[in-house]
């Protein structure tokens, strides 16, 4: 951020306000409504014929729906790392992140609850959950804390972008019409008095010691559901700390896929510079060896033991049907992410990028993994079961539904892109001023040490 203080508040402005669609970016949202609307065609071919348009059956029951639950919920948890934690912990650098992290955590919040409703094969009676909902079931739990969660994130992107919005609505004729209605609505009331700035700051500052539990017990709840259903590979009480550490890896890895686009794609190398990725870079190593550990812990133990019930489950993994995706798993989204970031070299951008995208598609496969080998592989032996029970690979329909909730995730950040600034004009100002008077403040000090 050493390179604000070069620029003029005018290029700082012009540089980071939301740009309007040029043909690249016109094709790409076009692809994902193409995408996301083949994903809606299969859900309405669900919704008429029933679940029976799936390949799940009595025994994998849950199958790719629940693994991009898991995912979305994962990623998600990336809004608490960046905004949350690095607020509340003073980190200097933060400011072109936290934006990112926000969006990221909205949408994919927002699909992880959205897909929950795509696995229920009655979502019309999604209501009896909210008026016959019972708190002994840990699902009831998950419905909760995601939707506190959803709000929370919401309400945080919100407060956070309101001086922005404000800004936005001045500057109208730069930006055209298409939005200034909506600015208006949302930011009409903002004066920027030192009194409003005090109570949007507290109200920051509550939401991020709020959203901070919410976020572990978003995850930790979620890992319940599995660990608390008597299952091969599930039970165990190392579940909530295994998807908690996974999913701020997950969640660092996008920011840093994020973070690259928007440098490439708007020019932002003043603003999101090598020293963030730097810093990034040994954040998600140490998340990485974090997650490593945990996953070395889940399945040391029982294999050590290898009792006759788990014996089929992890043969599955390490060595049989499943070995290569666990495998790729493991070595792609873990160990060659250690291998390059502990490298000064591994931690500029490209790099970066390369490695953090290799660490989000295997932690997919990874979510993949924890839902359907389990599935296969029940405590109570398999009797006159139709064969097909036996095996599970989604069907056209789930993987059209599973993309396209995926391509969703994407036109919201691509759309929240459009709207509003990507890195706050109003926080980076003020961090440009900051460094400015603390130069001159530096400067002065100097001085007077010299006379005297």
């Amino acid at each position: 951020m050493k390179n604000l203080q070069n620029l003029s508040d005018e290029q700082i402005t012009a540089d980071l306000l939301p740009q309007k669609f040029g043909p690249r970016g016109m094709i790409w949202t076009a692809g994902l409504i193409v995408i996301c609307c083949i994903g809606a065609f299969a859900y309405i071919k669900q919704l008429r014929e029933g679940l029976i348009v799936t390949n799940m059956g009595d025994y994998v029951s849950w199958g790719i729906y629940i693994s991009n639950f898991v995912f979305f919920v994962a990623v998600s948890l990336v809004g608490s790392l960046i905004t949350a934690i690095f607020r509340l912990s003073g980190v200097p650098w933060r400011t072109p992140l936290t934006r990112i992290a926000e969006i990221i955590a909205v949408s994919n919040i927002t699909f992880a609850a959205l897909i929950i409703i795509v696995d229920m094969g009655r979502p019309e009676r999604l209501y009896f959950l909210f008026t016959h909902g019972r708190l002994q079931s840990p699902i009831m739990w998950d419905v909760i804390v995601i939707t506190t969660y959803f709000f929370l994130s919401l309400l945080l992107l919100y407060i956070t972008l309101i001086p922005d919005i404000r800004m936005m609505i001045s500057l109208k004729d730069k930006l055209g019409k298409p939005f200034s209605k909506l600015y208006k609505w949302m930011a009409s009331f903002w004066q920027g008095t030192e009194a409003q700035e005090k109570i949007r700051n507290k109200s920051i500052t509550i939401l991020c010691v709020t959203i901070v539990p919410v976020a572990f017990c978003i995850h930790t709840v979620t890992s319940w559901l599995f660990a608390t259903t008597y299952r091969p590979g599930w039970d165990s009480s190392n579940f909530g700390a295994y998807f908690v550490s996974g999913a701020f890896l997950v969640g660092a890895g996008a920011v840093v896929v994020a973070m690259f686009v928007y440098r490439r794609v708007y020019k932002l190398e003043n603003y999101i510079t090598d020293n963030h990725f730097d810093k990034m870079g040994k954040i998600t190593v140490m998340l990485a060896l974090l997650y490593l550990y945990f996953n070395v812990n889940e399945f040391l133990v029982p294999a050590f033991k290898m009792k006759e019930e788990e014996k089929a489950y992890l043969n599955g993994l390490f060595t049989g049907d499943y070995s290569i995706m666990f495998w790729f798993a493991i070595l792609v989204g873990m160990i060659i992410p250690i291998l390059v970031l502990i490298n000064k070299k591994g931690r500029k951008p490209l790099p970066m990028f390369i490695v953090c995208v290799m660490i989000v598609v295997g932690a997919w496969f990874k979510r993949y993994l924890i839902v359907t080998p389990t599935l296969l592989h029940p405590f109570l032996p398999k009797y006159n079961s139709p064969l097909r029970f036996n095996h599970y690979f989604p069907s056209w329909e789930e993987w059209a539904i599973t993309i396209g909730s995926m391509a969703g995730v994407l036109l919201i950040i691509t759309l929240l892109t459009r709207m509003f600034p990507i890195i706050s004009i109003y926080k980076t100002l003020e961090d440009k001023h900051a460094i400015i008077n603390k130069n001159e403040t530096t400067e002065q000090y100097e001085s007077t040490l010299q006379v005297s």
